[in-house]
């Protein structure tokens, strides 16, 4: 038997389980730390599709912006933050409400997917390889990097300052 041939969809399968615990783990987690860490393994799960479908770049950059930085963040953010001193329940009524808008939503996607002529695209020619990119992201627009590197550094700290209750400290 050959096993091989069932490592791509086992994959697959896999990577859209990681998106969909991790989702549900998100939304669903009592303790707002775990709903970081399943946003964390949703990202990751994402980023195993890209991986799936070929795109290496995009796998990196899912990992490295989203999880690396972004749910890092979150839970500097909720580790320095306050804790709530009582976390209320979802109520029945903003539960049923959230299902049916989720169902609704998902019937108008699986619709939108069966009406979409999926064509094979046409190959464009030109240098789309990670080095070149990086290159080009170095050199051509290397001040608009800058830029936004400058621009989280700043909503870093601001945010850093807003969790350490500096904001009154500033004000005075």
């Amino acid at each position: 038997m050959i096993f091989y041939k069932y490592i791509s969809e086992f994959l697959f399968i896999a990577f859209i389980m990681l998106v969909f615990l991790g989702s549900l783990l998100a939304v669903r987690a009592k303790v707002l730390m775990h709903g970081v860490l399943g946003l964390a393994v949703s990202i990751l799960g994402v980023s195993g599709l890209y991986f799936y479908l070929g795109s290496m770049f995009l796998t990196l950059m899912q990992v490295l912006i989203y999880v690396g930085a972004v749910c890092i963040v979150i839970a500097f953010g909720v580790m320095v933050g306050k804790t709530p001193t009582e976390v209320e329940g979802l109520k029945l009524k903003a539960g049923i409400f959230g299902m049916f808008v989720s169902a609704v939503v998902f019937i108008l996607l699986i619709f939108s997917i069966k009406k979409t002529s999926w064509k094979i695209p046409i190959k464009m020619s030109g240098d789309f390889s990670i080095e070149h990119l990086g290159y080009t992201m170095l050199t051509k627009y290397c001040l608009a990097f800058e830029l936004i590197s400058v621009l989280l550094l700043a909503a870093i700290v601001g945010a850093i300052i807003i969790a350490r209750g500096g904001r009154e400290e500033i004000n005075s």
